[in-house]
């Protein structure tokens, strides 16, 4: 997909949410989003997904659930949006354990688009 923000540029093809999920890019959430306060479709990118919302084999004694992480995922997502309500980007850390012996939990930079992806 191209982005060019010339307003003379044509555009000559796009790809919409619908497409994205249907060929496995995005991961509807949306469903698991509305327990924690969310009024718009929730979708998260396959690589965020199966690296760190699907917990890493061992950690099932460890209380860690796809269900979990999402909501800490969401929390998390909210909490950094409450002062930037009038932008539709914003990017805010997460902590995931990602081994349980030895210990290791991991930060990521995740980055919440509302509404179209825009020329960045």
């Amino acid at each position: 997909m191209v982005i060019n923000c010339d307003p003379l540029f044509r555009m000559i093809y796009s790809y919409t949410r619908k497409q994205a999920i249907e060929d496995g890019n995005l991961i509807d959430v949306t469903e698991q989003s509305k327990g924690t306060g969310f009024k718009v479709p929730v979708a998260v990118s396959v690589t965020l997904y199966e690296r760190y919302i699907t917990p890493p084999k061992g950690l099932e004694g460890e209380g860690q659930s796809v269900e979990g992480r999402l909501h800490d995922l969401f929390t998390m997502c909210l909490l950094a949006m409450q002062d930037k309500l009038d932008q539709s980007r914003i990017s805010f850390q997460v902590l995931f354990l990602t081994k349980s012996s030895p210990r290791t939990i991991e930060e990521i930079e995740v980055v919440c688009q509302c509404g179209p992806v825009s020329c960045l």
